[in-house]
């Protein structure tokens, strides 16, 4: 358990984005004295999500599952249970149990933010679990030839180079709790995840990237994926993560980068070429060369897949944001 240090402030920290490395990192910061509120994208349309999606009418709750499993403070048992899928059964197979009780609880309140709220507090999460907005929203990209791809899940599998992407309804409002964190936040975090999928929808909700931008109090950390994405960041080095955020935001974001500089297996490398994955080259001298300060470690775990080491990477992070907030003082 967490203690705070009397008469000492936790920082507050906002972490936006979505999928599996937002929630292997918030499994790491969860154990820091941190004042936690995640934004997750509301764009997803694959899966258990994507069917509740178009059959409920509501916001796809699996990257929001993700993240309230990953701050839970309950029995593993229960953890677990959130995450269970079903195998089998005739409607069944393919669903989360997490998913079908955020659907369940949303259709007894007539509502997915109080959804959210009240799975939180029944799971004990430690921190604040928001949508990115209220509603969910279709995310579109246009390719380098021209055409246009709809549908999170379709985008990764339409074969071609991504010039850009962009939500419908364009004009969607972000929850005030959103905004309101991100103004009064001492840090900023954006990543790891897919870039094109889960991290830039969040900074296309109109009002978002405004809060972020005009928090110039905040210290904005970008944490760079490990692996390109098959279909999104092929052949992407870390100063193509940061440019693809610059071009649809306009500004740059980040006082610092946190990358993993270390060795990744062959046998590993091989398992990901496979999948038409290979390890995000490290330009150095072009980061730094515009303007971002770099943290590189060695910040990778393998099991079954390429993770980044949550305890590392937290406490990196960590680190950062006291070290800025006693410059601050």
């Amino acid at each position: 358990m967490v203690h705070r240090i009397k008469n000492e402030r936790v920082p507050r920290i906002v972490v936006m984005g979505g999928g599996t490395g937002l929630s292997v990192m918030l499994r790491g910061l969860k154990e820091k004295p941190l004042d936690i509120t995640a934004i997750v994208t509301v764009a997803d349309d694959g899966g258990s999500s994507g069917i509740l999606r178009s059959e409920l009418q509501m916001p796809p709750p699996g990257d929001i599952r993700n993240v309230l499993t990953a701050l839970a403070d309950v029995e593993p048992l229960l953890s677990d249970m959130l995450s269970y899928r079903f195998s089998n059964g005739s409607g069944l197979a393919g669903h989360s149990l997490g998913n079908l009780i955020l659907a369940a609880i949303t259709d007894i309140s007539g509502d997915f933010v109080t959804a959210v709220r009240e799975l939180s507090r029944v799971f004990a999460v430690r921190g604040r679990v928001l949508p990115a907005a209220g509603q969910a929203v279709i995310l579109k990209a246009e390719m380098e030839d021209g055409s246009i791809v709809t549908g999170e899940s379709k985008i990764p599998e339409a074969g071609g180079k991504i010039s850009r992407i962009f939500i419908e309804p364009e004009e969607v409002e972000p929850l005030p709790e959103a905004v309101e964190a991100i103004r009064e936040a001492d840090a900023i975090l954006i990543g790891p995840g897919s870039l094109y999928t889960s991290i830039i929808p969040n900074l296309l909700v109109p009002k978002l990237a405004e809060a972020v931008l005009e928090n110039e109090n905040a210290i904005k950390i970008f944490v760079c994926n490990v692996m390109t994405q098959p279909g999104e960041t092929d052949d992407y080095t870390v100063s193509d993560h940061l440019e693809a955020i610059y071009k649809h935001v306009g500004h740059h974001l980040f006082d610092y980068v946190i990358v993993n500089d270390g060795e990744i297996p062959a046998q590993v490398q091989d398992f990901y070429a496979e999948k038409g994955a290979k390890p995000v080259q490290v330009d150095w001298d072009v980061v730094t060369g515009r303007g971002y300060k770099m943290i590189a470690d060695t910040l990778i775990l393998f099991r079954r897949y390429l993770r980044h080491d949550a305890d590392k990477l937290s406490q990196h992070i960590y680190q950062l944001v006291q070290d800025w907030i006693s410059r601050k003082r």
